[in-house]
C-alpha cells in the first residue's frame, strides 16, 4: 500500500505529493512512515531536506556522522535531524544537558531568539568539550542542529499519525470493499462531494464496482454487496433520513417491492412525497423494477394519487370489513407504456442532480484517451506543494456559475469545474470574465487553462484562457501521427484511410509514421491533405482500421 502510494483514504498519506515521496522512497518499516509524515511538511519541502532523505535512503554511502555518539540517534532518519526529540537527544548524549535544559535549547532554536541562542551556543559547546568533543567540531555539531531545528517535528505527534495511517492502511489492504464503503459513507454523511467522487473512482480503480442505488438492495449507508459496493439511499439528495428509514420499514414488511406502487402502500405520502420519489428515480433507484425513468417520472402523480387513495381507505370503517387489499394501483396509459428513455445526456444530468455526481456514467468518458494527452492532470492530482502557483491544464464539465462584483463594480465569476476524478472552483477575474463570458455555461463541456492556488479546503484555478473542449482538441493540437505497419496492408485500406481524411479536413497537420519489421521506421509528412480536424470518432475510426494505438495526437 505505501510503497505504490496507493494511499487514497489512507490518515495523512493521501496527497499527490506524499504519494509521490512514498513511491521515491518505499518505506520499509513504521519508523520511515514516521519520518515520512514528519518531513512532507512546508519547510522540509522548500529547504530540500526532504529530497535529502530520500537521496540518503537510496544511496547509503551518502549517509554520515560528524562522530560516533550521533549514529545511535540519526540512524533511522538517514543520519538527518528530524525531530525536535532528536535535538534533545545530542544536547543530553554530547554535551551533558538535562532533559530539561534540553527542552530549553530545543525552545530557543525554535524561537530563533540571537542572544537566547547565543548563550545556548556556549552552553553547549562548554558541554560538548568536557565529552571529548573538540571545539570545532561542537560548533559544527550546533550549528547542523540549528539549521535542522527550524523545520524539526515533534516525533511523538507524527508518531501516533503514522500509526493511524498503518491501521488504516491495513484495513485498506485486507479489507478493501468494506474499508472503501466505509469511507464512502463518512464522506457522504459530511456532505463533502468531492471527497464521495474521488473514493468511487479510487474503488473502481482497485477493480471494485460502486453499484448504482437500488430501492430493493441499498441500506441506508454504503453497505458491501458481495465483492462490490452498493449506494447508500441517505447519500441521495432531497430524500432525508426520515423519508429514507419509512421506505425501509416499508421493504422490510414487504421483503421486496415488485412495482413502484408497492411503495405507496404502506407509506405515509408526506414522509415518500413527490420530491423524494422524483430524486430516487433520478438517483436510477428504481431501475431494477423494469421501468424506464422517463415512464417513472411520467407515473409519480398516479403513485401519490395512490398512495392517497389507499391512507383515506385505511381510514375509513369500509377497511374493518374488506381490508386494503380490495384497492388496487391504477392502470398504467398506454404512451406511458410504450414511452422511450431519456437520452444519455439528460439522465446523467439527473443523475449528478439527484446525487452531486455522475455514477452510470460522465460525459466525458467517450473523449478516452484522447483527453489525458489534452491536460496536464487529473482534477484530483492537483498538488497544493508541488504544483502550487504553477500553470496547468485540466478539462471537465461547468457547474454552479457564480456571477460576482469588485469593488471597482467590475463583473467575474467563480465555477466548479469537474472532471471524472473530481472538483475544484476556478475563479474567472474581470479581464478574463469579459474576454470569455460566453463560455462560462453551466454543464459546458471546456478546457482550462490556468494557475493553480491554494490549499485544502481553498483549492482554486486562476483562469487564464478557456476553450470550449471540442475547440481545444482542435487548437491545441499541434499535429496527429498515424502509425502504419507496411507489410501485409492492402491498398484497399489506404483508400478508405484518405476517404476518412479527406472527409474531416482540418487544420491540425497530419503525418505518418511508417515501420517494417527489423527494417526500418520513418515519419513522413501527409503531401495531398494539408491537415485534419481532429475528434473521438474519427480517432476511433482510424484505429478500427490500422490497428489500436495507431493515432498519436501531439498537444
Amino acid at each position: 500500500i505505501f510503497k505504490a502510494g496507493n494511499t487514497d483514504g489512507v490518515f495523512q498519506f493521501e496527497s499527490p505529493g506524499m504519494k509521490d515521496l512514498l513511491r521515491n522512497f518505499k518505506p520499509e518499516s513504521f519508523r520511515d512512515l514516521i519520518a515520512l509524515n514528519a518531513l512532507y511538511r512546508p519547510g522540509p519541502l522548500k529547504s530540500g531536506m526532504t529530497d535529502e532523505f530520500i537521496k540518503c535512503k537510496n544511496h547509503p554511502d551518502r549517509v554520515s556522522y560528524e562522530c560516533p555518539e550521533l549514529e545511535p540517534i540519526l540512524k533511522e532518519t538517514q543520519g538527518l535531524i528530524v525531530y525536535q526529540e532528536q535535538v534533545m537527544q545530542i544536547a543530553t548524549e554530547l554535551a551533558g544537558f538535562s532533559m530539561a535544559e534540553a527542552d530549553i535549547l530545543r525552545k530557543a532554536m525554535g524561537k530563533k531568539v540571537t542572544g537566547m541562542m547565543k548563550a545556548q551556543k556556549q552552553r553547549f559547546v562548554q558541554g560538548a568539550k568536557k565529552k571529548g568533543l573538540s571545539q570545532a567540531k561542537a560548533n559544527k555539531i550546533f550549528d547542523q542542529i540549528n539549521y535542522f531545528a527550524g523545520y524539526g517535528f515533534n516525533k511523538s505527534h507524527s508518531a501516533a499519525y503514522a500509526y493511524l495511517a498503518y491501521r488504516t492502511a491495513y484495513l485498506k489492504a485486507h479489507y478493501p470493499v468494506n474499508f472503501l464503503a466505509a469511507l464512502l459513507t463518512s464522506e457522504a454523511e459530511r456532505g463533502v462531494t468531492p471527497q464521495v467522487v474521488k473514493y468511487i473512482n479510487e474503488a473502481e480503480g482497485m477493480g471494485i464496482k460502486v453499484l448504482p442505488p437500488d430501492i430493493n438492495q441499498s441500506d441506508f449507508n454504503f453497505t458491501v454487496h458481495k465483492d462490490a459496493i452498493r449506494f447508500g439511499l441517505s447519500a441521495i439528495k432531497n430524500v432525508g433520513e426520515n423519508a429514507v428509514r419509512a421506505l425501509l420499514e416499508v421493504r422490510k414488511k414487504r421483503e421486496k417491492f415488485e412495482s413502484p406502487f408497492d411503495i405507496c402502500e404502506d407509506a405515509d405520502p408526506k414522509i415518500l412525497n413527490r420530491k423524494v420519489i422524483e430524486n430516487l428515480i433520478k438517483a436510477g433507484a428504481f431501475d431494477s423494477l423494469g421501468w424506464k425513468r422517463s415512464q417513472l417520472f411520467h407515473l409519480i402523480d398516479y403513485m401519490i394519487d395512490y398512495a392517497h387513495v389507499i391512507q383515506k381507505f385505511r381510514a375509513s370503517k369500509q377497511n374493518f370489513l374488506f381490508g386494503s387489499s380490495q384497492i388496487e394501483p391504477p392502470e398504467i396509459p398506454a404512451e406511458v407504456r410504450e414511452m422511450p428513455e431519456w437520452d444519455k445526456s439528460l439522465s446523467l444530468s439527473y443523475e449528478k442532480d439527484s446525487l452531486g455526481f455522475y455514477i452510470t456514467g460522465h460525459p466525458l468518458a467517450e473523449f478516452g484517451k484522447q483527453l489525458k494527452k489534452l491536460v496536464s492532470h487529473p482534477i484530483s492530482q492537483l498538488d497544493d506543494e508541488k504544483d502550487f502557483n504553477r500553470e496547468i491544464r485540466v478539462a471537465g464539465i461547468i457547474s454552479s456559475v457564480k456571477p460576482l462584483k469588485t469593488r471597482k463594480d467590475e463583473r467575474m465569476a467563480t465555477f466548479i469545474l469537474e472532471d471524472m476524478s473530481g472538483r475544484i472552483e476556478v475563479v474567472a477575474f474581470p479581464e478574463n470574465y469579459k474576454k470569455y463570458y460566453g463560455t462560462l455555461g453551466e454543464d459546458q463541456l471546456v478546457w482550462v487553462k490556468g494557475k493553480f492556488l491554494g490549499e485544502g479546503e481553498s483549492r482554486r484555478i486562476h483562469l487564464l484562457h478557456i476553450l470550449p473542449l471540442a475547440e481545444a482538441f482542435q487548437k491545441q493540437a499541434k499535429r496527429v501521427v498515424l502509425r502504419i505497419f507496411l507489410p501485409g496492408i492492402e491498398e484497399s485500406v489506404f483508400e478508405e484511410l484518405k476517404s476518412m481524411l479527406d472527409q474531416n479536413r482540418g487544420s491540425c497537420p497530419v503525418y505518418f509514421e511508417l515501420e517494417t519489421p527489423h527494417s526500418y521506421r520513418m515519419i513522413v509528412e501527409a503531401g495531398e491533405i494539408p491537415g485534419i480536424a481532429i475528434s473521438e470518432d474519427l480517432t476511433k475510426k482510424i484505429e478500427n482500421l490500422l490497428g489500436e494505438d495507431s493515432v498519436f495526437i501531439e498537444y
